[in-house]
């Protein structure tokens, strides 16, 4: 991978922060896994989201087969954080600068498991579980349905997880093999 080039790349786009680092810095987490199962809407409707994914053992699994990662960082000012809808819409910005990335990538020849904030809009109706993922090639699942600890990373790369204010903050990893 030609790096200088891909950062040079990184520099055009409206991403706030982006760090490479091996994957067996990732931590995971059974917890992350329990709020997605008691929290999230999104639980067991998507090919993005789990139980879909598979277990955190097997995204773990998955996850280390790639020895490296990119993780990048987007933020967006928002109205109002308690407006659930309004917040998401904010979420196609960051998808867009992923897509992008994940293309930069792929034109060095490198085909990174992305993964992102998606629970996957991409179809009017996800065809879980009655069917495969109509779009597989474009599904990012989400970071946290591996059970990847976010704020680790957060505070590893001394991310405001939480900045001040309405700013929202979008996480992607791109995890890759050279």
């Amino acid at each position: 991978m030609d790096r200088a080039l891909l950062e040079r790349q990184l520099r055009e786009l409206p991403i706030v922060q982006y760090e490479f680092f091996p994957t067996e810095q990732l931590v995971f987490s059974d917890k992350v896994r329990y709020i997605c199962e008691t929290e999230c809407p999104q639980y067991n409707t998507t090919w993005a989201c789990p139980p879909a994914v598979g277990s955190v053992a097997a995204c773990r699994e998955r996850c280390l087969s790639y020895p490296q990662a990119l993780l990048i960082v987007t933020m967006t000012e928002v109205e109002d954080l308690e407006n659930m809808p309004a917040l998401l819409k904010t979420r196609s910005a960051h998808e867009e600068v992923t897509r992008t990335v994940h293309g930069l990538l792929r034109e060095q020849g490198i085909e990174p498991y992305v993964l992102s904030t998606e629970s996957c809009e991409i179809c009017q109706h996800c065809a879980y579980p009655d069917g495969p993922c109509r779009r597989p090639e474009v599904m990012y699942p989400c970071v946290e349905s591996q059970g990847i600890l976010v704020s680790d990373l957060a505070e590893r790369f001394g991310i405001d997880f939480m900045a001040a204010g309405n700013v929202v903050t979008w996480f992607s990893l791109l995890l890759y093999e050279e």
